[in-house]
């Protein structure tokens, strides 16, 4: 299982990738092997601030349909607009071109929060 330690966990199972003040968001490697094949994307939050907890969108697999939650405070700025035609880029590469949304962080001291990789191995027992 791929889990970079370059980046953030939460205990949701998204992955977060700071650049600055944006973070990028996506889903572990783990979640979207839960999932199993994804079918559609949708953020209908671009343009809102949202807290840490709050839904920034769905995730449909041929299965379930599952929330995908802000890991942090902030502005959701971008949705991937390559999901729309092909949201199976989760399942391929959920660390690159799976990527979900790009926020503008409006609370930094969050980060400290979030789980390192060797946190969310135990977490998922990996």
């Amino acid at each position: 299982m791929n889990l970079p330690a370059d980046l953030k966990y939460s205990k949701d199972h998204e992955w977060i990738k700071v650049e600055g003040d944006v973070a990028i968001i996506g889903i572990t490697d783990y979640a979207q092997s839960e999932l199993g094949d994804i079918v559609f994307v949708e953020v209908p939050t671009v343009g809102e601030t949202l807290s840490q907890g709050d839904t920034l969108g769905t995730i449909e697999a041929v299965k379930t349909v599952a929330d995908v939650y802000m890991p942090l405070d902030g502005e959701v700025l971008e949705m991937n607009p390559d999901l729309d035609a092909t949201p199976e880029l989760i399942n391929q590469d959920p660390y690159g071109k799976g990527w979900i949304a790009k926020i503008k962080i409006t609370d930094p001291s969050q980060l400290e929060n979030l789980l390192t990789v060797d946190q969310y191995k135990e977490l998922i027992n990996a």
